[in-house]
């Protein structure tokens, strides 16, 4: 079953669609039911893969969004593998100084926090921060962002 958007501007193929249904998604996560984002983001993966191809940008952020999504409604067992993957086709597709490849892992080391897997997420934001300092600077808000997540995360008792 399609929603509103899909009966108004038409089926799978259309960018005005799967943006829609993306930012339909969105706002369900943001208001704090992440369930309902989960089918919208699902049917948005599979359109984007099969338009765009699993390595474009568009597929790479729609599975990151499903992964999010199903991390936000506390279903870690269903975000980690969709996180993994998009990190290694961002690592493949963009290279791993890239701001989205840097995004793919922190979230994905966020995701290994949130289950219980700190030691799998401190490398990981270890090399955000160096990525950060690299191409961004010391001084650069992202920079700051990555050096304090990972000062929390290596000072959480074990």
């Amino acid at each position: 079953m399609g929603t509103l958007f899909d009966l108004v501007l038409g089926a799978d193929d259309s960018l005005d669609t799967l943006r829609s249904r993306n930012n339909l998604a969105m706002s369900y996560v943001t208001g704090g039911r992440p369930a309902k984002a989960v089918p919208l983001y699902k049917r948005t993966l599979a359109d984007s893969e099969r338009m765009f191809g699993a390595g474009h940008l568009k597929t790479l952020r729609s599975r990151n969004n499903l992964a999010m999504a199903y991390q936000a409604a506390g279903r870690s067992a269903k975000a980690i593998p969709l996180l993994e993957r998009t990190l290694a086709d961002c690592e493949r597709v963009l290279g791993s100084s890239h701001s989205y490849t840097r995004t793919s892992r922190s979230n994905l080391a966020m995701a290994y926090r949130a289950a219980g897997r700190s030691a799998e997420a401190i490398p990981l934001l270890e090399q955000v921060l160096a990525d950060c300092e690299r191409v961004l600077g010391a001084n650069h808000r992202e920079t700051k962002t990555a050096r304090r997540a990972l000062a929390i995360l290596t000072s959480e008792p074990k």
